[in-house]
């Protein structure tokens, strides 16, 4: 099968590129032919698949209106980003209208009206409707289920139309004396309790509920932030600043215990990737991945901005025997989550969505 993948920009420490990387090796070992439809280059050791075809893309709507454009000469069409049209569109950035009615609570009532104001947020939004649009798109891909309930609470789109395939990753190999390179690194003793936080956009990702958490805790435990984000502005004591890494695997064998207090999050892949290397993992409710914590040996969910009882989820995994005890409770739980799992379902979705022949005329069909 001749499968177009679509994503517009390229990060190199970027989850989405992650993600693509690796469903693109299982659909070529699978031996599907792939081709890339971007705005940005992708180094050859990024991208080592085949074809690549640039387009603009600038802004979110002149790329998807360069997509649109394109010659239909490929069997199916799956979309990382919100287009005019496609087969499958794997929402993996989750629903824009849900994130934006979730960051209201924390901000002023008058920057809540100016953002609804605000071009590139109605360029999003319109964008996602299209996306949404169940004569447009043949198939939509959840990685949560909170991301399935929010797309059926905001569009109209079918359920039975709606796939819930939960992230898959590669576990990276890490060892003691990772721990212990990356501890020395940052000033940090094998006695001291170090609490990661990893991530870029530490806004959304609710860095300074994290950072106020471990405050409180007065020196029981450190705060190790890793991604790049203005560090000044959240530089309180007990946390240290790492930077970007193109690596992280071994600030996961330095870490202790996972920390994200994400205002909005479709299904953290560093939470699922922190869980594989044995780490409690401690987010909130409004993080898809939350939906695993059922289990209390995984870790723990709290509400969006409570503090305290980010503080008090803290303190319960300060002792080491408590941490130890549900080890490999955790590594076993994120090993069902594998990449060769997501893999045969994205593929079992795009047959489905070639099947239902939603277009029926040509691509460039007009809008």
């Amino acid at each position: 099968m001749r499968i177009a993948l679509a994503r517009r920009g390229y990060s190199s420490t970027g989850g989405a590129e992650a993600y693509l990387s690796r469903l693109v090796q299982g659909l070529v070992d699978n031996g599907e032919e792939v081709r890339l439809y971007s705005s940005d280059k992708w180094p050859v050791r990024a991208w080592p698949y085949g074809k690549v075809c640039y387009i603009p893309g600038d802004t979110p709507l002149r790329f998807a209106r360069a997509l649109h454009a394109q010659k239909r000469d490929f069997d199916c069409l799956l979309s990382l980003e919100r287009v005019l049209r496609c087969d499958v569109y794997r929402a993996g950035d989750g629903v824009h209208a849900s994130w934006l009615r979730r960051r209201k609570k924390f901000e002023p009532a008058w920057k809540a009206w100016f953002r609804s104001l605000n071009s590139k947020h109605m360029e999003i939004l319109r964008l996602e409707r299209s996306a949404f649009d169940p004569y447009r798109t043949a198939l939509v891909i959840a990685n949560s289920q909170m991301v399935l309930e929010e797309i059926l609470k905001y569009y109209d789109f079918p359920r039975e139309r709606i796939l819930l395939i939960p992230n898959g990753f590669q576990p990276q190999p890490a060892s003691s004396r990772d721990r212990m390179r990356i501890r020395n690194q940052y000033g940090l003793s094998s006695k001291e309790t170090v609490v990661l936080f990893a991530g870029t956009g530490w806004k959304r990702k609710g860095l300074r509920f994290a950072v106020q958490a471990i405050y409180a805790l007065k020196g029981q435990a450190k705060l190790l932030v890793v991604g790049q984000g203005p560090s000044k502005k959240y530089a309180l004591p007990h946390t240290i600043f790492a930077g970007p890494t193109s690596c992280i695997a071994p600030f996961y064998a330095a870490a202790d215990i996972f920390l994200l207090p994400t205002i909005y999050d479709p299904s953290s892949n560093a939470c699922l990737e922190a869980l594989a290397s044995g780490l409690p993992v401690i987010t909130t409710f409004s993080n898809g991945f939350s939906e695993l914590l059922e289990n209390e040996e995984l870790g723990n969910a709290v509400e969006v901005g409570d503090v305290g009882s980010l503080t008090a989820a803290l303190e319960r995994w300060l002792p080491q025997e408590k941490r130890t005890a549900g080890r490999y409770m955790r590594i076993e739980t994120a090993a069902t989550f594998s990449v060769e799992k997501n893999v045969r379902r994205t593929l079992d979705a795009i047959r489905i969505a070639v099947s239902l022949q939603i277009w029926t005329s040509s691509f460039t069909s007009p809008e």
